[in-house]
């Protein structure tokens, strides 16, 4: 058989690989033996698990938080990623704690955002918001050295099963790797410049598929090796109660708050008062200087009304009470 018909024959048994592969990975067996993978019956049952995600939402710190690692199943690809927000009293010793624990198990820190307070407020609270990552089988471990430090107000978490994703870019990959084998072994037994370049240009194309599998590949081993954490943390006075109250407790947390409110708008009205006290002598002098324009203007007006009306009776303002005192 010569070189062309080789390569028309390679090139037609990868267009089959290609199109079988997309259901043909979900019934991999000798693979996913070795890896202790679930073996799919069909198609349309590892469909239905392609999408499964769980979502684990905490109010309360003392809820009693179970290991999600633990309640998941085994031999399987999951996509952990958290929700947590939490207050403290002091941001940078939090923020310090914070650090030294990431490094300590292990992960680091994909993206932080820290805002000093507003401009417009005498309070000026902080916060800080970031995207941790955390090896996976450190996670709980993370989100229980947070209350060393903070107060867990809220947080959530959830698991997305990549298994059928990830099983099916392995298969690509090696249906690729196999027909880049072959078409190495014909670059040998090419007999004819065209069939070396039409083989060498089908090469390239392969190893591009190579490189773009290999690194979703790579993508998917990461988000299953490191949980994705998006921490949130508040700089507050006082922690957000974490259990429910009692109706006097209430009455009294409420009435306190509302002396401290009432004392702290005090005290904003005050310092409001001073800081713009420039802008109100400045607006006030030029208040007080329209003013008496406006009232200098109204004398002068009622003072020629008062002229034309005497000059229309045949007399003066000055001299109407001469004449009235003469009669």
């Amino acid at each position: 058989m010569s070189v062309r018909k080789s390569v028309t024959v390679l090139l037609l048994t990868a267009l089959l690989l290609s199109v079988l592969s997309g259901c043909g990975s979900k019934s991999y067996a000798s693979d996913t033996a070795n890896r202790n993978y679930q073996s799919p019956a069909a198609c349309e049952t590892m469909a239905a698990s392609e999408d499964f995600a769980m979502s684990v939402a905490d109010a309360e710190t003392g809820s009693g938080e179970e290991s999600i690692a633990e309640a998941l199943p085994e031999n399987r690809k999951w996509v952990i990623t958290m929700n947590i927000d939490t207050e403290t009293e002091d941001l940078d010793g939090a923020l310090d704690s914070l650090n030294r624990q990431i490094a300590v198990l292990g992960g680091y820190i994909q993206e932080q955002n820290i805002r000093n307070g507003s401009a417009y407020s005498s309070l000026r609270y902080r916060s800080a918001r970031m995207t941790v990552r955390i090896p996976a089988e450190q996670l709980d471990s993370f989100t229980t050295s947070l209350t060393d430090f903070s107060n867990v107000v809220s947080s959530s978490r959830s698991a997305e099963d990549i298994t059928l994703s990830y099983v099916d870019t392995e298969t690509r990959i090696t249906a690729l790797e196999t027909e880049r084998d072959r078409l190495l072994a014909l670059i040998e037994q090419a007999e004819t410049m065209s069939d070396l370049l039409e083989i060498e240009s089908r090469l390239t194309d392969v190893n591009y598929e190579l490189e773009r599998y290999g690194s979703r590949l790579r993508t998917m081993d990461n988000q299953v090796s490191y949980a994705t954490v998006y921490l949130s943390i508040q700089e507050v006075k006082e922690y957000t109660p974490v259990q429910e109250q009692t109706l006097w407790e209430r009455i009294s947390s409420g009435f306190l708050s509302s002396l401290k409110g009432l004392g702290n708008g005090t005290v904003n009205f005050i310092a409001w008062i001073i800081i713009m006290l420039p802008y109100l002598v400045v607006f006030g002098l030029i208040g007080w200087g329209a003013a008496a324009l406006i009232r200098r203007w109204r004398r002068g007006r009622t003072a020629k009304r008062a002229e034309k009306a005497a000059k229309r009776a045949g007399t003066t303002p000055s001299e109407s009470p001469e004449k009235e005192s003469n009669s």
